[in-house]
C-alpha cells in the first residue's frame, strides 16, 4: 500500500515557521549576549579605576540585559544553554564576583544571578584571575597587606574549583580555567614575594639610617 504524503507540505510549513521564529530568537540573543559581555567588561575596568558608581551602574544594566535574554529563551532551552549564552552569563558572574571580592563583600550565589553551575564556577575562576591586576596595582601603591588579602582569595577559589573533578562536558570546561588560574596564582605569588622582600630590605635600611647619621656626625666632630 503506497504511503500518503499529502500532509507533507503542511508539516514542512509548520516546521519552517518554527525554524524562522527560532532563528530570529537566536539572532537577537546572540546580539544581546555580545552587549552583555561588553557591559560586564566595562564594569570590571571601572572597578579597577575605583570608579565604583560607574561600575555598579554598568553592572545593573548587565543584570537587566541578562534577565531579558533569559526571558526571551524560556521556550528554547537549547538556546538557553548554547555556548554563546553560557559564555555571556559566565562574564556576568565574573563581573559580580570581582566587584564583591575587591570591595570585601560576600559573593553572590548562582541562584542570585540565575546562572547554571558551570557558568558560575567558570566565572568564579575568571574573577579570581582578574584579581591579579588589582593585586599588582596594590603592590605598586605599596599596599602589600591588601595584595596579600587578594592573593589569599585567589588561593581559596583555586582550592575550591580544583576540587570539582568531573568531565568537561559537565563542568563546561572548568579544568582549563582552573589550570589557567593556577598559573596566574603562582605568578602573583612570585610578584608579591618579591615586593615583600624589597619592602623588608627598605625597612631595614631605614632602621640603619639613624645609626649611620650618628656615626657620620661623630666622624665629623673635631677631637
Amino acid at each position: 500500500m503506497p504511503i500518503s504524503i499529502e500532509n507533507l507540505d503542511t508539516v514542512a510549513e509548520r516546521i519552517r515557521g518554527d525554524f524562522d521564529l527560532r532563528n530570529s530568537v537566536r539572532d537577537s540573543a546572540l546580539h544581546r549576549t555580545r552587549e552583555l559581555i561588553r557591559l560586564c567588561g566595562n564594569a570590571i575596568r571601572a572597578s579597577h579605576r575605583d570608579q565604583w558608581s560607574a561600575a555598579r551602574q554598568l553592572l545593573k544594566q548587565a543584570d537587566d540585559l541578562a534577565g531579558a535574554i533569559l526571558d526571551s529563551l524560556t521556550s528554547y532551552p537549547d538556546l538557553r544553554y548554547a555556548g554563546y549564552t553560557r559564555d555571556a552569563l559566565k562574564e556576568l558572574v565574573e563581573a559580580h564576583v570581582t566587584l564583591a571580592l575587591v570591595e570585601g563583600n560576600q559573593i553572590p550565589e548562582p541562584e542570585d544571578l540565575n546562572v547554571s553551575y558551570p557558568s558560575y564556577l567558570n566565572g568564579l575562576c575568571e574573577a579570581a584571575s582578574e584579581l591579579r591586576r588589582r593585586a599588582l596595582d596594590e603592590m605598586r601603591r605599596g599596599n602589600l597587606e591588601e595584595a596579600e588579602r587578594l592573593l589569599g582569595i585567589m588561593d581559596d577559589v583555586y582550592d575550591v574549583a580544583n576540587g570539582f573533578d568531573f568531565p568537561n562536558a559537565i563542568t563546561g570546561g572548568l579544568r582549563h580555567r582552573v589550570d589557567q588560574l593556577r598559573g596566574v596564582l603562582e605568578r602573583t605569588r612570585g610578584d608579591l614575594t618579591s615586593s615583600l622582600q624589597q619592602d623588608r630590605l627598605i625597612r631595614a635600611l631605614h632602621s640603619f639610617k639613624p645609626l649611620v647619621e650618628e656615626l657620620s656626625s661623630g666622624a665629623d666632630r673635631p677631637e
